[in-house]
């Protein structure tokens, strides 16, 4: 398969996907087949193409254009391969973790589920991929309107006011915001491509650039930064596998991402002064800190990850914004890093509301015992939240702070200490009621389905030992740094 083939197939394999799980919507056992063959196939495809992108290949492929000059485009460079990978590997454990979710609790409407989430997939390749801002800007909006029925697949009144936040936010600060800044993009440098190095240097002043930088940050909502960041916690109504999609593999991720790759390939990083990023630094390191003060008087459970989900994109967003090397390459890595050890919180999360019905912290007092390979999981995907050795979070965050202070953003070193002890006081007191303190001895409850159990181990693990086998995680991640010089 050459890697412009590749390509189609990234795009077309989610999508045929779903086609295919609605063919088989009235028999579940090949629904699910179905489903998990599309998510491996995915997976081939994607990786079939680490080693031309590792070796400076930039493969690509070109559609129809919108207008003149401005064609639905694709090429990969290395960012978008890092999250091309993220994404389509945990497609898989996501898919299996699903099956024992969606069993165990009974839930209605399972094949629109499975359509959507394939659906999803597909977008997010069409974002990883994106070769300029138009094809990025579209099939971002197309991932909204994917997930939507994902995020309200109760379809009670709950989930229905979920879901207008959700769509309400998501959609408005891209119409308002994201959009007009595409436009003025294309005005002003005559150009959409992605380019290293930028395409705006000399074509907008200063101050121009700063208002043109505020409207793709508060434009791009997927991201959260404070105060567009309430989609994020309305969206906890969905099922669990839902809200690991939102946090790890899909929605959240493809906001940072966009955010990086604006930075690194549309505005570049040397070609106009630190001041004109000056704001964006301090937005990203409120967000940090008050996100995590929220999750720390948060009872939910997954309104406490949410929060800290909040939080820890704001830690992409800040490295890119100090636009130094290094804190670039942190920025790359976390994207990866924060995927393996949210989704490992969320899956457990799943699983402990699907065996013992629980959903507040304060419920939590001796359910390890119970669900020790639950709570085991929880505790290393916190571990690499918080960010200590060896887990993977404290391999991002490691070359986000050097990024830090040898640029001597301060301000930045200041957030990232504050925020690891504040990641520590809201996770690692669930971790000791869970295994030190009793519980209630009428719990007869053990570990919830196979799949999920499978599923959350094989996240922990591989948060666990992603920095030992960190080779082409790293060399991708150091290829975007090389762009910022």
């Amino acid at each position: 398969m050459t890697p412009e083939l590749a390509i189609v197939g990234a795009l077309a394999i989610p999508a045929v996907g779903a086609i295919g799980v609605a063919a088989c919507g009235r028999a579940p056992n090949l629904r699910e087949s179905v489903t998990l063959i599309a998510a491996s196939l995915l997976l081939l495809t994607v990786v079939s193409l680490v080693a031309p992108v590792l070796a400076g290949a930039r493969p690509a492929a070109a559609f129809f254009e919108i207008l003149p000059g401005l064609p639905i485009a694709f090429e990969v460079e290395p960012l978008g391969m890092l999250f091309a990978l993220v994404a389509s590997s945990l497609w898989i454990v996501n898919s299996v973790y699903s099956i024992g979710y969606m069993r165990g609790n009974d839930e209605a409407r399972q094949t629109r589920f499975y359509v959507c989430f394939a659906l999803a997939l597909a977008c997010t390749m069409g974002i990883a991929f994106a070769g300029n801002l138009i094809t990025l800007f579209l099939f971002y909006e197309a991932l909204t309107l994917v997930t939507y029925p994902l995020v309200t697949h109760h379809g009670d009144a709950d989930a229905r006011r979920g879901g207008r936040i959700y769509l309400g936010v998501l959609l408005s600060t891209s119409t308002v915001l994201f959009l007009p800044a595409v436009i003025a993009t294309w005005v002003i440098a005559g150009t959409l491509d992605f380019t290293p190095g930028g395409i705006l240097a000399g074509k907008i002043s200063d101050g121009g650039v700063a208002a043109l930088l505020a409207l793709y940050m508060f434009g791009i909502g997927k991201a959260a930064l404070m105060p567009v960041h309430r989609w994020l916690p309305a969206a906890m109504v969905a099922p669990t596998p839902v809200s690991a999609l939102l946090h790890a593999v899909a929605v959240v991720k493809a906001g940072v991402f966009a955010v990086v790759k604006i930075i690194v390939y549309i505005f570049g990083t040397t070609a106009f002064g630190a001041e004109t990023f000056g704001w964006l630094p301090w937005i990203a390191g409120f967000t940090i800190l008050a996100a995590s003060v929220v999750a720390l008087r948060a009872d939910n459970l997954k309104r406490r990850l949410a929060y800290s989900t909040v939080s820890q994109l704001s830690y992409v967003v800040l490295a890119a914004a100090l636009l130094a090397p290094l804190s670039i390459v942190g920025a790359a890595l976390h994207i990866a890093t924060h995927a393996v050890g949210k989704i490992t919180l969320f899956f457990a999360a799943g699983a402990i509301y699907t065996a013992a019905h629980k959903t507040e912290v304060s419920q939590l007092d001796g359910i390890g015992r119970r669900m020790p390979w639950t709570m085991g999981a929880f505790t290393i995907g916190a571990l690499s939240i918080i960010g200590i050795p060896p887990a993977a979070g404290f391999f991002s965050k490691w070359f986000i702070f050097v990024g830090a202070v040898e640029s001597g953003q301060y301000l930045a070193i200041g957030v990232l200490v504050l925020s690891t002890l504040l990641n520590a006081a809201y996770f690692l007191p669930i971790v000791h009621a869970a295994f030190f303190r009793g519980g209630d001895r009428s719990d007869d409850h053990g570990e919830a389905p196979w799949p999920m159990v499978l599923s959350l181990v094989a996240t922990a693990v591989a948060a666990l030992v992603l920095p030992f086998f960190a080779e082409v995680p790293l060399d991708l991640a150091r290829q975007v740094g090389v762009a910022v010089k």
